[in-house]
């Protein structure tokens, strides 16, 4: 049963999964704060000012304050600021993405269009070749 589990760890297409989700891991960490720190505060300024962080709704009478994290202290809210920030979040991860997938296909089309010559066929064919064209002469 060892054996098996080690033959299964060593499989190329499960090593490859777990590179694939630490570096998703490290993308989401850049891409978390590009919304949060870039692209959120712009899209603020152009709307007046807006900080979709702070947007909630309070589900009990005993929240009042203005801040969500004040909020959370005081009782339960539905944060639909953090929602509309993960959905921006989720557009450019897929944007970038999408981008990414269409610079390999076209990488691939590039090599798919320029045909390799053919190699030049070894010496024995070549002269099994030229008796062959001799002998039709």
């Amino acid at each position: 049963m060892l054996n098996e589990f080690k033959d299964f760890i060593a499989k190329g297409n499960v090593m490859d999964l777990a590179v694939g989700v630490i570096i998703g891991a490290a993308f989401a960490a850049i891409t978390a704060s590009l919304v949060g720190d870039v692209i959120m505060p712009i899209i603020g300024a152009i709307f007046g000012g807006l900080d979709f962080s702070n947007y909630f709704v309070g589900l009990s009478g005993d929240v009042t304050a203005g801040t969500l994290e004040a909020a959370k202290e005081q009782g339960a809210v539905l944060a639909y600021g953090s929602f509309i920030t993960a959905v921006v979040n989720f557009i450019i991860i897929a944007f970038i993405i999408f981008m990414m997938v269409k610079a390999v296909n076209n990488m691939r089309k590039k090599e798919e269009e320029a045909p390799a010559e053919p190699e030049a066929p070894p010496a024995d064919i070549q002269l099994l070749t030229e008796i062959r064209d001799a002998l039709k002469k």
